[in-house]
């Protein structure tokens, strides 16, 4: 867990360090800002495509070494990113290659959390896990402006890149497939582990076959496709666009830029760990599973709107932050709704959910991201966007909590 949990800290610094890469980058080779937009979105080009693949190969053969692969991809287009910016087609080529290898990171620990987890801590395993997502957008923001101003925008790029490359080392020389392969692994911790839970296939059976059908007549499998399609959509413009806001906006200097960025994803983590906990406790006093999914998702979601409604006003970066923050912590504990409900409705295909969920989830990141730029340069202000995010996400409450379940169905 502590070794995925850094995987997904890594995939999201070598995701979001071109946010903050972009605006010297954009000015040394003269990007306009739906250039920028096509930059930053030209990674979910990528992501989408790998994820039913990568989750139905970890449930299949455990995703020890899908997720291995992946980070070895991720790490080494990351790598390239400085070579690649000579020219405009190469740079969104390797942020293409960057989406492919960063596609399988949730699918496989998705199938690896539902092999090594018992339910009663899934909800704090998997909020755990995309928190790595707050902390990785955290590191990047901290650490990447002083040494863009020290070393060079490129400078993030190569120390992220060779992270990774030791990351896969370390995971292929210490981690084991399955509980039952890992060695010095207790009797006792074997049965905990397995308490209360479905059994993995083995490796050597026949391939699973998905029931397509009914995955795909499940409501309670809409309400999580719908719930991460919303959520995404929010998180992934904030994310991407929040630095380049606030240096329009007001003015900032990039090190001002970055320690601001940074604050919204630092109470985030926490909150979604926190959202994990909560849910985890609710679920060991019985509460059943499904209301503890529809009120974590309700408080998420509407959390996540208000404050983007009275963000346009904002009069200072601080208030603007401020608003960010409410918004983005709020709606980090959705992470322990819908972010964990795959191991709850089909703990065996959980990958496969997960890849179905994540493939529909990267069309707001390729969409959203790139329309935030066309928006902010038609109307020289991100308010529509905004307002837009926040309209998206009572949307996704709606419907999740109409249709979400908490009982394994599939």
């Amino acid at each position: 867990m502590a070794l995925f949990f850094v995987a997904t800290v890594l995939c999201y610094i070598d995701r979001v360090s071109i946010s903050v890469a972009i605006i010297p980058l954009a000015r040394e080779r003269g990007f306009d800002a739906a250039a920028q937009g096509l930059v930053l979105s030209a990674f979910f080009w990528g992501y989408m495509w790998p994820q039913l693949a990568g989750g139905w190969i970890a449930d299949r053969i455990g995703g020890r070494r899908v997720l291995a692969a992946g980070v070895a991809v991720w790490s080494f287009a990351t790598l390239i990113t400085p070579l690649a910016s000579v020219h405009f087609a190469i740079l969104l080529a390797a942020r293409v290659i960057l989406g492919l290898g960063e596609g399988v990171n949730f699918p496989a620990i998705h199938s690896l959390a539902a092999t090594w987890t018992p339910p009663s801590e899934q909800s704090r395993a998997v909020a755990l896990n995309f928190s790595g997502m707050h902390l990785g957008t955290v590191i990047a923001f901290l650490l990447g402006p002083p040494l863009m101003v020290a070393f060079g925008w490129q400078s993030l790029f190569y120390i992220s890149g060779l992270a990774g490359a030791v990351w896969v080392v370390v995971w292929m020389m210490t981690v084991a497939e399955r509980p039952e392969l890992a060695p010095g692994i207790s009797a006792e911790e074997l049965a905990e582990i397995h308490a209360g839970r479905f059994e993995m296939a083995p490796s050597d059976r026949k391939p699973l076959l998905v029931p397509w059908s009914k995955i795909a007549g499940e409501k309670a499998v809409w309400a999580i496709i719908l719930a991460h399609f919303c959520s995404n959509f929010g998180f992934n413009i904030l994310l991407l666009w929040l630095p380049t806001y606030l240096s329009k906006t007001f003015s900032l200097s990039l090190i001002k830029v970055g320690t601001l960025s940074l604050v919204p994803w630092i109470t985030t983590f926490a909150a979604s760990n926190a959202g994990g906990w909560i849910a985890d406790t609710m679920r060991r006093r019985g509460v059943p599973v499904g209301t503890i999914r529809r009120q974590m998702q309700a408080v998420a979601f509407t959390g996540g709107a208000l404050p983007l409604f009275i963000l346009p006003a904002a009069p200072s970066p601080v208030i603007a932050v401020m608003l960010v923050t409410i918004s983005a912590a709020c709606s980090g504990t959705g992470l322990a709704a819908f972010g964990v409900n795959h191991l709850d409705i089909s703990p065996r295909f959980a990958g496969v959910l997960m890849g179905l969920s994540n493939t529909i989830a990267t069309i707001p990141g390729i969409v959203g991201v790139a329309a935030a730029g066309f928006i902010w340069r038609a109307s020289g202000s991100f308010a529509a966007v905004f307002y837009v995010i926040a309209c998206v996400y009572l949307i996704g409450m709606a419907g999740y909590v109409t249709w979400a379940g908490g009982e394994e169905r599939i």
